[in-house]
This record gives structure tokens, sequence and C-alpha cells, in this order.
């Protein structure tokens, strides 16, 4: 018998862009003043980093004073003589965006890490209202990085303590007719939750000024790219660029936090910034990729041991236009055969060069490459679509992915044997803990065949929907190994055209690890 699992559309609209500014905290640290904030952003106006879109200039840890008699946050007048409205009014007046900064709990990071007394008790726990009311309405601030150090340390729940801070944030923003964004900062992906909460939020621990902390920050992220969407966004945190990075290394960093709709903003001292590296934040084409209205991550699509091929959508979903990255990861000269098929596309497609910004000669079955140690190319390629067949575990949405702590929740994990490197393992077992494809797309709709490669070594069920169709479940599924040994299994489903979702899942066990779904249609299909 077969079994036709039905589908629906999924409607896709522009947000919110990822932030474009300046923070103070990897050049200036603590170390920060009335003085050194406004003359960042008289460098941002006079270096032309505001024409070109990049207007926070957010304050980090180090401005406070401990609290006063009534609880308020008091100010470090020795380092803030002017008041922090001032400051606010100087940056406002320059069509800027003034960003401020907290921690969840009790105390700063500083007065942790730091030993600064200064910053004990100045968190926000226990005055969330007071708090918000203070940096949003009587400072005036539009923007907000709250770290999680001390919140960490009293063992508060990050989703109801951030929530609690997120409500008063709203009852301000209502109050002052004006948005206010919020940067989490907790080190690690929390969970979907976040996205009801945060505007964008950190998926790793704090760079540093360091090869190996750029390659680190790409690693984490290559497989969180299902996360960013809907003007919520991931972090990778703030670009070293400017300071001691080679400039293949600061090239990568730019492309790929770019590519990955990352916020971007600029950590080194803006008034002694290089020409060289000036001219690669300002990169009109690294900026589109960076601001396109579809505000979406960008998946894996092709790797060649530590090279990395990265793709996305830029301005319609499936449309005729997409950015490509190409990442040297490794130490040594790599070169590397992009696919145009692995792309999306069918040649001969046209290729702009984001670095050199000219066009290239149009490319049909392959693009050669050659990339320096640490290098990268990023490029804007144009032409026809194909209709993608093979969509991998590790760029689906997992319901109950996070990153906090150790858990049984699904989660993806690095595997030889895996079709491309990693899977999506600890499936099932409930009937949140499900992944889910939700770009799946179909040029016509209609009939197809739906295979899934799969790994366990014992029987094991697997349930799937199409967009909320009647589940189908498969039974029994184990192919003598969960990594060493995988095995496929068929079904066939029917999808409208345009963007379906499909969802594997199982409520009542655990699911066999997933290596990837491929869509075939099938022969004579309705049209």
């Amino acid at each position: 018998m077969t079994i036709v699992l039905s589908a629906m559309a999924i409607s896709v609209m522009a947000f919110d862009a990822p932030t474009l500014g300046w923070s103070s905290w990897n050049t200036f640290a603590l170390n920060i003043s009335d003085s050194v904030i406004r003359s960042q952003a008289d460098a941002m106006i006079a270096t032309g980093l505001a024409k070109a879109g990049y207007r926070n200039v957010n304050i980090d840890d180090g401005y406070w004073n401990g609290r006063d008699e009534s609880g308020r946050v008091r100010l470090n007048d020795k380092l803030f003589p002017n008041g922090m409205r001032s400051l606010t009014d100087y940056i406002h007046g320059h069509g800027l965006i003034p960003g401020i900064y907290s921690d969840g709990g009790e105390n700063s990071c500083s007065s942790i890490y730091s030993k600064v007394k200064e910053g004990i008790g100045v968190g926000f726990y226990g005055h969330e209202a007071e708090d918000c009311r203070q940096f949003f309405i009587d400072w005036n601030f539009d923007f907000i990085k709250i770290d999680y150090c001390s919140g960490m340390r009293m063992g508060l729940k990050e989703q109801e303590q951030y929530g609690k801070i997120r409500r008063e944030m709203d009852r301000c923003a209502k109050e002052r007719g004006k948005e206010i964004k919020f940067n989490m900062c907790r080190w690690a992906y929390p969970g979907t939750w976040v996205s009801e909460i945060a505007d964008s939020w950190r998926t790793t621990g704090d760079i540093y000024c360091d090869w190996e902390s750029v390659k680190y920050i790409i690693k984490r992220n290559l497989y969180l790219q299902a996360y960013t969407g809907g003007g919520h966004y991931n972090d990778m945190d703030m670009l070293e660029i400017g300071r001691t990075l080679t400039h293949a290394e600061e090239t990568t960093h730019m492309i790929y936090w770019s590519i990955c709709s990352s916020p971007l903003l600029i950590g080194c001292d803006l008034t002694k910034i290089p020409e060289s590296s000036l001219a690669l934040l300002k990169n009109k084409y690294l900026l589109a990729m960076n601001q396109d209205k579809l505000g979406i991550g960008a998946p894996v699509v092709q790797r060649e041991g530590d090279v990395y091929v990265v793709a996305k959508d830029l301005e319609k979903i499936n449309g005729n236009k997409r950015a490509v990255a190409i990442i040297n990861l490794s130490d040594e000269v790599r070169q590397i055969d992009v696919n145009i098929r692995l792309l999306g596309m069918q040649g001969p497609i046209s290729i702009f060069d984001c670095l050199e910004e000219k066009s290239l000669p149009k490319a049909k079955g392959n693009l050669h490459l050659t990339l320096q140690p640490h290098a990268s190319a990023a490029f804007i390629v144009k032409g026809k679509r194909l209709e993608r067949t093979v969509y991998q575990a590790e760029e689906a949405w997992l319901k109950m992915f996070h990153e906090m702590w150790r858990n049984e929740y699904a989660q993806y994990v690095s595997a030889d044997m895996a079709s491309q490197g990693a899977y999506v393992g600890y499936l099932g077992n409930g009937s949140d803990n499900y992944m889910e494809w939700r770009n799946v797309y179909s040029q016509r709709g209609g009939d197809y065949v739906l295979t899934i490669r799969y790994a366990s070594e014992d029987d094991r069920d697997l349930s799937m929907e199409v967009n909320g169709s009647q589940p189908l479940t498969l039974y029994g599924l184990n192919s003598g190994a969960f990594t060493d040994k995988w095995k496929t299994t068929t079904v066939r489903v029917k999808l409208y055209k345009g963007l379906n979702s499909v969802r594997l899942f199982n409520n009542d066990g655990w699911a066999p690890n997933i290596d990837y779904i491929e869509l075939r249609p099938i022969a004579n299909r309705n049209r």
C-alpha cells in the first residue's frame, strides 16, 4: 500500500536586519570613559562606517559604581562626568544608536572575573523594572547586551530571568514609542525559546584576537544556521577586524559573519583602524549579504576536509540569486572544485567576486579555487535554479536542541561515516524532541519518493509528517550500527508547489540517527 503525505505552502517575509555598529569591550575592556565613547562615535562618522550602515555605539561592562541608597545603578562619575543622558544625546545627535550592557544576575562579569568591586550588585536580578526604566527611559538607550556571569552562578533559569527582563523592556518600549533591541549573551545556543525573547543571542564563549578563536567560532556555527531567521539572529560575537589578525584571517572573519547574518559589531579602536581593515568592513557586497531582507543563515552545501562551502538565497527564497562563501580553515594551501549543482544552480551561472568587486567568467560545472591558509572567497551567483534533492540532517531545525548543558535531546553529531560529516542523533523519546526541514522546495508540486538515510544498532521506529499531515510511521528500522553502518528507506509523499516542511519524530521511543533526506519527483506527476 502507498501512503501519501500532503503539504501546505509556507510564506516568507522581510524582517529587521542584523545589528551593525561598534562595541567597547574587545579593545577597551574596563578602560572606558565618556571621552572614549565619544571619540569612537566621531570616528564612526569620519571613517564612513556610519554611511556604510554601522550605527550602534555600544558601551560594555565598566561604566558603573555600585547602586545608590534608592537602588538605582550609580554611574562612575569620574569616567562619565557629564552623565549618561548627555552621552546618549551626543550619540543620537550623530544619527547613531546608543547601546548599554548589564547582567541577568546580581553582579557584573567584571566583579566576578576582574574582582572589580564597583560591579557588585549592579545586575538586573531584583531590579528588572527599575533598571529598564533607568536604561531606556531616563538614559534613553536603544539596545542592550545582557550577560549571564552572575545569573549562571546564581543558578537562575535563563528563559525565566531573561523573559522577565524582556517584559519590562517591552513596557518601556511601549511607553516611549520606540523599539529596544535585546542581545542575549549566554555563550552557547540556549534553545529555540530564545527567538521569542531576544533579537540576537551569542552562540559561543567570548571571541579573542587569534585565528584559533575565529576558527573555533566558525566550526561551532556551521550547524546552527537553522536558528537564524525571522528577524532573530545567531550572534557569533564582536569582530576582531582592525587589530592583529592577518589580512586573510580578517577576510574569513568578515565573510563568514556576513553570510551567516550575524550582528557585525566592530571591536577595534576606530581612531586607529588600518585602511585595509576599514575597506573590508565597508565592503558593500559583504554587507548586502549580511543585511539581506530574508535574514537567513547559510548552511554547508559542500565540504572537502577543512574547506567548507556555505550558501544562502538572497532577496527571494529559491530565487536566481545566491550568496556563496568558501572558507579554508586549514593551515595549508587548499584547492577545491565548487560543484555548481551543490549550490542549487544549473550552469552556466554568472559570478561576481565580492572581494575583487568584479564579474568573473561564467561557470558551468565547477568553479575551481585555490585558497591560501585561513583564507576565504565570497561570491554572488545568478542563474537558473535546480530543484534541490538532498537535505542534510545537520541543517534541520531541532525543536529541543540547546547547548547549555549535556542532555539527551536531539543534537548534531560529527561523524566521518555521515554523508557530509555530521548527523542528527538523540531524536525522539518525547513529542517535542523532533527535527524539521522548513525549506523543502518543489517547483511544480506533486508526488515524490522521499528517501531517509538512517543508522541504528537496534530496532527503532520513525514517524514523519509533511506540514501537519497524517503521520506515517516506519517500524523496526535497524542498520546494524549507530554510526558505522547506514541504510535507506523510502516513502511516497505529496508536496505542494513552493515551500514545504518535513518533520521526523518518535513520540514514544528513540528514533534512529538521521543523515539526510532525499526527494525525487515521480514521473508523470500532476502538474
